[in-house]
């Protein structure tokens, strides 16, 4: 169970690194401060679940079985996920890691993406990677 809870843990780092974003301007902001340069044109949706939703299949985890899944998402300008319109872009080849990857998608929170500072519906693509903590580990030093 703690390793589990590890994975799961280094599963949502993953899926929130480099998905950061500043503050939205502040009300009363003019149109031209919004789109200023102090906001980046386009920030994708943000994961916000405290705890990763993914959870990595037992089995395939003690096989030492690894792999991604590119899911398609669509979020709305509120950061309410559209289930239904949720597609596996690029499977791993293995159905236990994309079945899982896909299960997870119900229980996944976003904030909204954004454009010149302003929430936007988008559909984007969402990485889900099942990699073990000692694998990690091997990958962030190279």
């Amino acid at each position: 169970m703690k390793r589990e809870w590890l994975v799961s843990v280094l599963l949502l780092a993953l899926l929130v690194a480099g998905c950061r974003r500043q503050p939205a301007p502040a009300a009363g902001e003019s149109d031209a401060a919004a789109a200023d340069s102090s906001h980046p044109p386009f920030e994708p949706p943000v994961v916000t679940n405290a705890e990763s939703p993914v959870r990595y299949p037992p089995v395939l985890f003690q096989q030492n079985v690894e792999g991604t899944v590119l899911l398609r998402l669509f979020v709305d300008s509120l950061g309410r996920l559209a289930p239904e319109s949720t597609r596996i872009a690029e499977g791993s080849g293995i159905s236990g890691l994309d079945s899982a990857a896909l299960a997870s998608v119900p229980t996944m929170k976003f904030a909204p993406a954004r454009k010149n500072g302003r929430p936007i519906a988008t559909s984007f693509l969402q990485p889900i990677q099942f990699r073990r903590p000692e694998h990690r580990a091997e990958e962030s030093e190279h």
